[in-house]
């Protein structure tokens, strides 16, 4: 692995960050009327679970001590998901700035939350990661309609493009 494999996860993250804040937004659009219904309720749940699932990887790489955090938080609250997204990317951003090529190909050695043991490198734990959150803003996305929200565009190209001058 080089380097450039470090700073592409870097990049990543700061695509994480602006698709995470879209989709705090977008839950925001669901009319008030409609936040207690099953809709909202299960999109607010699946994006706490996003959260808390960043916060066990930062728990198990000894970025953040052992908690007794869960992956399925019962009863998540709109109004604490963007400050624990805010805190949660505070670290991940110290945790990223120090990689390099050889922190990504290394080792690292874990419990799951059902005991058992495993080992992975770092960075298929940071494509896992990335990969579970693009997976679950799809979801979010067709539940914040459903619940007569606006989805946000999360795509990668959509954050990445560049407009070609004069075309």
């Amino acid at each position: 692995m080089t380097d450039a494999m470090a700073d592409q996860y870097r990049r990543w993250f700061e695509y994480e960050r602006d698709a995470h804040a879209k989709v705090l937004a977008s839950l925001d659009t669901v009319p008030p009327d409609r936040r207690g219904g099953p809709e909202y309720q299960r999109a607010v749940s699946v994006l706490a679970h996003v959260l808390a699932a960043r916060r066990v990887w930062l728990e198990r790489l000894g970025v953040l001590p052992p908690g007794t955090a869960t992956l399925f938080p019962d009863n998540a609250a709109f109004e604490r998901l963007a400050a624990e997204c805010r805190e949660l990317e505070g670290h991940w951003t110290s945790f990223l700035a120090g990689l390099d090529a050889a922190a990504l190909g290394r080792t690292f050695e874990y419990r799951s939350l059902d005991g058992g043991r495993f080992r992975n490198t770092i960075g298929d734990i940071l494509a896992q990661l990335f990969g579970h959150s693009w997976y679950h803003r799809g979801q979010i996305a067709m539940l914040v309609r459903a619940a007569g929200g606006e989805p946000a565009v999360t795509d990668f190209i959509y954050w990445c493009r560049e407009p070609v001058p004069g075309a």
